[in-house]
């Protein structure tokens, strides 16, 4: 079998620019707020620190802005909300598998967890069942989450249902938990959208979205392809017609917005990403984003 984690942490050391180094050498204990902290040491501020870890009497000692570094007391429990089923068994924009890019996202965030001590945990499921696994702190327990996934995820699986998951995590779990949720890029129904507001009360919310492919692409216009959920094809006259491509170009892009829009009424760090090559620097953009919003 496969190691999945394996070729997460391939993929992780390929990647690893600034951002990522620090988040596995320790900047990570900062990404998440709600949990108690104890004071390490002081660096010069830089742009993007909270204006109230500024320690005023060594910035005045200095005469350069000091920031306070902490540490976390305490361990996170990481919720992976994953959304498998026959949807995302689909392509993604640019020809890599939904699933690849959803296993890839899963097991960075749990690999950075585990890391740290943290405890991972994982929703996943489709129309038909939900699967819960426990949370624990080992790389041997990652693996077998993302190997659920990678399983659960093919065209013989029933159709996705995102609001099955969403809401056995919403009624199971009332400790309070970081929530990274691995989606289709789609609009969330109201009852989706009712059910994140009840999560993000308790928890700390954060989204992948992964795109959807171009079926509009001119070399794949031979290609046979076809909708996973109901074997629906473009003919190839249509995929010629420029008028057609400009507003199948205008529809995506206000999707997008709309979804950045409601995530953002809510206070949901999300972000979208299309491609394999995209997965690792969309999560810690991510995962910036979410360490400087507002709570």
């Amino acid at each position: 079998m496969t190691s999945l984690l394996r070729r997460v942490k391939t993929t992780l050391s390929i990647r690893a620019h600034r951002r990522v180094r620090g988040l596995l050498e320790g900047e990570y204990t900062s990404v998440f707020h709600g949990r108690s902290m104890e004071f390490d040491d002081l660096r010069p501020y830089v742009a993007g620190d909270e204006v109230r870890d500024i320690d005023w009497k060594a910035t005045a000692r200095l005469g350069a802005p000091m920031t306070k570094r902490f540490i976390a007391s305490r361990k996170h429990t990481v919720l992976v909300i994953a959304d498998t089923g026959r949807n995302m068994a689909a392509l993604a924009e640019m020809g890599d598998v939904k699933r690849d890019l959803a296993v890839l996202a899963a097991g960075t965030v749990g690999y950075l967890a585990v890391r740290h001590g943290d405890r991972v945990a994982m929703v996943a499921g489709d129309a038909d069942h939900t699967l819960f696994v426990e949370p624990a702190s080992t790389e041997a327990h990652l693996e077998r989450m993302l190997q659920k996934i990678h399983a659960s995820t093919t065209v013989d699986a029933a159709p996705s249902d995102l609001t099955r998951q969403l809401e056995y995590a919403a009624r199971v779990f009332r400790r309070r938990m970081i929530v990274f949720v691995i989606a289709d890029d789609r609009e969330l129904g109201a009852e989706e959208q009712r059910l994140v507001r009840r999560l993000c009360v308790q928890h700390e919310v954060l989204w992948l979205r992964i795109g959807d492919a171009d079926l509009m692409r001119h070399d794949w216009a031979s290609a046979g392809m076809h909708d996973v959920v109901d074997d629906a094809t473009i003919p190839e006259f249509l995929r010629d017609d420029p008028r057609l491509r400009a507003e199948f170009d205008a529809a995506v892009a206000s999707r997008s917005a709309r979804a950045e829009d409601l995530f953002e009424s809510v206070a949901v760090s999300s972000q979208r990403v299309g491609t394999e090559a995209g997965v690792v620097p969309g999560l810690f953009r991510l995962l910036e984003v979410h360490r400087h919003a507002r709570r």
